[in-house]
Order: C-alpha cells, then sequence, then structure tokens
C-alpha cells in the first residue's frame, strides 16, 4: 500500500469519524464527557449503594425523582424540604417501590433561609446514619420578571435561598467531610449559571453566584482528593419551577401550571445526574439541542453567544411586555386563572 493511499484512508477515516460526532452531538441530551461516561464509565448501581445521601429539595420536582431513583440502589436517604406531607409522600413512594426499609429514609424538614437550624440539621443526620457520604444541594426557586420591575426583596429572596442557605448548609456538612477525607457535593445549579437570558435576573445572579463559589471550593479542596465538588447544570426539565417562580413583587409566583411536554422527562435528567455522581463528574450540561450549542457557545464562543442571546432576548422581552411569559424557544397555550383571566403562552 503506498503512502499516498494511507493519507487517502486515514483522512476518510477522520472525515467519518467527525460525522459521526456531528451526528451525535446534534442527538445530545447532554455535554460530550458526559454521555461518555453513560456509555463507558462507572454505573451508579456500583459506586452508590451503601452511600448515606442527602437530598434537598426532595418534595418535588428533580429532588423527588431523584429520591425515587436513588431508593432502588440501597442506600440510606435523608430528604428535606420545608412541606413535611410532601416529603412523608415521598418516603411512602420510596418504600413501596424501591429497596429500602423504613429505617434508611429519615424525613429532614428544612428550611434553606433558616441558616441557624443547618447544624442542627447536620448534626441529626450524623447521629442517625454517623457519615455523609453525599450532599446533594437540590433546593432552589426561579424567577420571570424585568429587572427594572423587580422588587429588591425579590433578588434578596433568591440569593438567601439558591445561594446563601447552599453554601450555609454545605459548610456545615464540609467538616464531617474534611475529617473522612472522603464525600461529594453535588450541586444542581442551571444552564442559566453559565449563561444568562432576560426575566431572570436574580435567578442568573443567583445561579453564577453557585458555580462561582463551588469552582472555587473544589480548589480549595484539591489537597482532599477523596471529596469531590460537582455542578449539574440542567436545561428545562419537567418541574414546578416555572410555576412556583417569583414575579416582581416576593409575595407573588406565576401559579400556573404549563405544558411540559417539550421538556425532558424528570427521569432522564435525574439518570445522567446519577452517572455524573457515579463518575465523579466536576460539571455536567444536562439539555437538549438547541440549549446544548447555545451553552457550548457561551463557553467557548462568547461573542457569537451574546449575538444569538440578544437576537432571542429581544423577542423574549416583546413577547413578556405583551402579556406572554417568557421560557423556551417554543409557544405553548395555557390558561390563566389569575386576576387577568387571560390566555398566556410559554416561549
Amino acid at each position: 500500500m503506498s503512502w499516498e493511499l494511507l493519507l487517502w484512508l486515514l483522512a476518510l477515516c477522520a472525515l467519518v469519524a467527525l460525522v459521526v460526532q456531528l451526528l451525535r452531538f446534534l442527538r445530545a441530551d447532554g455535554d460530550m464527557t458526559l454521555l461518555w461516561a453513560e456509555w463507558q464509565g462507572r454505573r451508579p448501581e456500583w459506586e452508590l449503594t451503601d452511600m448515606v445521601i442527602w437530598v434537598t429539595g426532595a418534595s418535588s420536582g428533580i429532588g423527588e425523582e431523584l429520591a425515587y431513583q436513588l431508593s432502588k440502589l440501597g442506600v440510606s436517604l435523608v430528604l428535606s424540604a420545608r412541606r413535611v406531607q410532601e416529603l412523608e409522600r415521598v418516603k411512602r413512594r420510596c418504600l413501596e417501590n424501591g429497596n429500602l426499609k423504613e429505617k434508611d429514609i429519615l424525613i429532614l424538614p428544612l428550611d434553606l433561609t433558616d441558616r441557624s437550624s443547618h447544624e442542627a440539621a447536620t448534626k441529626v443526620v450524623l447521629q442517625e446514619f454517623g457519615k455523609i457520604d453525599i450532599l446533594v444541594n437540590n433546593a432552589g426557586r426561579s424567577q420571570r420578571s424585568l429587572g427594572v420591575d423587580t422588587s429588591l426583596d425579590v433578588f434578596k429572596e433568591l440569593i438567601e435561598l439558591n445561594y446563601l442557605g447552599t453554601v450555609s448548609l454545605t459548610l456545615c456538612v464540609l467538616p464531617h467531610m474534611i475529617e473522612r477525607k472522603q464525600g461529594k457535593i453535588v450541586t444542581v445549579n442551571s444552564l442559566l449559571g453559565i449563561i444568562s437570558a432576560p426575566l431572570c435576573t436574580g435567578y442568573c445572579a443567583s445561579k453564577h453566584a453557585l458555580r462561582g463559589f463551588f469552582n472555587c471550593l473544589r480548589t480549595e479542596l484539591a489537597t482532599y482528593p477523596g471529596i469531590v465538588v460537582s455542578n449539574i447544570c440542567p436545561g428545562p426539565v419537567q418541574s414546578n419551577i416555572v410555576k412556583n417562580s417569583l414575579v416582581g413583587d416576593v409575595q407573588k409566583t406565576i401559579g400556573i401550571d404549563t405544558d411540559q411536554s417539550h421538556k425532558m422527562a424528570t427521569s432522564r435528567c435525574v439518570r445522567l445526574m446519577l452517572i455524573s455522581m457515579a463518575n465523579d463528574l466536576k460539571e455536567v450540561w444536562i439539555t437538549y439541542q438547541p440549549f446544548l450549542l447555545i451553552t457550548y457557545l457561551w463557553q467557548y464562543m462568547p461573542t457569537w453567544a451574546w449575538w444569538i442571546t440578544n437576537k432571542l432576548g429581544k423577542k423574549r422581552i416583546e413577547n413578556f411586555k405583551n402579556g406572554l411569559i417568557g421560557f423556551d424557544l417554543n409557544f405553548y397555550h395555557i390558561k390563566c386563572q389569575n386576576k387577568t383571566a387571560q390566555s398566556l403562552k410559554i416561549l
């Protein structure tokens, strides 16, 4: 075989590989490192068994689904949120459908904004199970309003809950992990902790702050290789996050059930989260196209990302000012039951 033919074959193989990777990317629902870990990495069923896992925001959405999937892995669960009745409901379903017994699940009511209670809550977990292997910081709240029309109390509430509350609980658990020289701190952030979008000024600020804090904390813990700090950044996922979003007033939420069929199934998002936890990935992006592409642009081509975001953002703000609420890239009609009694669209 001549060198010329060999070079042509190598070039053809490279082209085929490039096309295959492009097709995989177009169909991807997570970043390439995460999907490689799903294909070739360690399985949650092997890595997470017999661990004590504390999940905040466990009464609904991602936290609830996380409890269900973890309950099938033979772990000990600590479920925290403010709504005790909802936590009890989640616990019952975990016992019915999982592999756990009553003694394996601790219901621990917790308000992240009450930072004075976090140290006591940590002691309760340690007294009950003797250790904390994984802390999943999942609790949080979103916002849908123009920054100029938003009360400062809304920004304060989002920082108190999403950022300071999460940091406070982490700092209560961290000394225990340092003493053991092992543990995982998993924080459910958001793609809006990487990119920015109009109508989410306070939410984006709190999530950017979380990403900065935990990235810095990871470097400070470099002398403890057994302690893993992970940022999980989902895009649109089926949950109540939009319904419970604050608007311009801290006392008001959107309060509307929306069509979520276009969003990623919560079960798929949580499965990818478990893969991330099993493989000790530092940051993962979980979302469909075109959000995944936009996130890559924000990370590696910010000038292009700003141009695209500004184009989409202008339309989003225009829709919002016309009585619409911006969220995704498609329109979904829903019926509003609030005082305006009008039809809204979720973008």
